[in-house]
């Protein structure tokens, strides 16, 4: 289906709804895919489906499915060093699916019955691209003042790289969203540099789900984090100074970034895409709910981001039409200006974008 943007400071797309064949993904159907989606340089879709990293072609479809020893890849960089590419992949330590049980009494008042919250140390590895695990960040210290998470202590959500092809010192930010809602600074090496808290410019971070280095129009890179429970964006320069925060009047639940061309889009778990420029001024919504109503907020259907059945067991949802998202997670750009969405809920779902040339 052809879509026009409906704003004139976007692009024009082409969309397609279900776009990755999930069918020969091994347990894709249980499995409540919380996952990164990234896309190479040549032309794969890398995401993750219940510890298994999964890579399509640009039709979507299965190129491999390959068992990685993780719960889930919740945050995933690209990152390439000289002629090689790899993955930084952070995995929060747990995955939700669902069976044919009662599941997990924790989580049956929210997500309803039959979820099961399977759970492992958490870990941020360095692998190939094939899965290979190269090399593995230690825990960060921790602060007997900072009160944990829901999840525990340390739950590392998303991370970036001061990439060494582009001048940077090769640190590695991690963001501790489902943990004590810190983010993290690591050397090349593994060695832990400092924290941020938030209190450095506008306030304790609470769930910062994701993390990114604007390197747009040549200017001095800089660190952007999303607040998500804060619904804001918080900046700083790549020494950990805090420079602003933008996004208060636009976003509603910042939870991933990708650059596409010189705009950058953030995936909102509340049902859309926001587009900013360059500057941070807000461009536009793709994907976003007509009723007002339907983009404020939690949600308020029950089990969401699911359906629940007449005996309230969690389901794959009713989704809303191919142009319209219910959960986007996470978001990635090719290098032919596609856009692709992947989702929060059982089952899965990956949304193409495709650029109008």
């Amino acid at each position: 289906m052809t879509s026009g943007s409906g704003r004139p400071n976007l692009p024009s797309y082409d969309v397609t709804g279900d776009w990755a064949d999930l069918s020969a993904v091994p347990g894709a159907a249980s499995c409540w895919v919380h996952n990164a989606v990234v896309a190479t340089a040549d032309g794969e879709l890398i995401g993750f489906h219940a510890g298994q990293l999964v890579a399509f072609d640009t039709e979507g479809r299965l190129l491999r499915a390959v068992e990685t020893d993780l719960t889930e890849g919740h945050g995933v960089t690209l990152v390439r060093e000289g002629d090689e590419a790899y993955l930084w992949v952070c995995d929060p330590g747990f995955v939700f699916s669902c069976g044919a049980d009662d599941g997990d009494p924790n989580w049956t008042p929210l997500f309803g019955k039959g979820v099961h919250c399977e759970t492992q140390a958490p870990r941020v590895v360095k692998m190939t691209l094939d899965g290979k695990i190269r090399s593995e960040l230690p825990l960060p210290p921790q602060d007997p003042q900072v009160p944990a998470g829901p999840m525990g202590p340390y739950c590392p959500c998303g991370c970036a790289v001061d990439e060494e092809r582009f001048g940077g010192t090769g640190d590695i930010w991690v963001a501790d969203g489902y943990g004590s809602g810190l983010v993290h600074r690591f050397d090349k090496d593994g060695n832990h540099l400092s924290t941020l808290t938030g209190e450095e410019g506008s306030g304790r971070l609470l769930c910062p789900h994701a993390i990114f280095i604007d390197r747009r129009n040549n200017k001095v890179p800089e660190l952007y984090i999303a607040d998500r429970i804060n619904v804001r964006v918080l900046v700083y320069d790549l020494d950990g100074h805090y420079l602003r925060t933008f996004g208060e009047t636009c976003l509603n639940s910042p939870s991933d970034f990708v650059q596409w061309g010189d705009l950058l889009v953030v995936a909102e778990i509340y049902q859309r895409l926001a587009v900013l420029d360059s500057d941070d001024n807000f461009v536009g919504y793709i994907g976003a709910d007509p009723d007002p109503e339907a983009a404020q907020g939690w949600p308020d259907r029950p089990g969401w981001p699911n359906d629940l059945s007449d005996d309230g067991r969690a389901e794959i949802p009713l989704l809303p039409q191919h142009d319209r998202f219910n959960s986007p997670h996470a978001v990635a750009a090719d290098a032919d200006g596609n856009l692709y969405v992947s989702e929060w809920l059982l089952g899965g779902r990956y949304t193409k974008l495709a650029a109008q040339r």
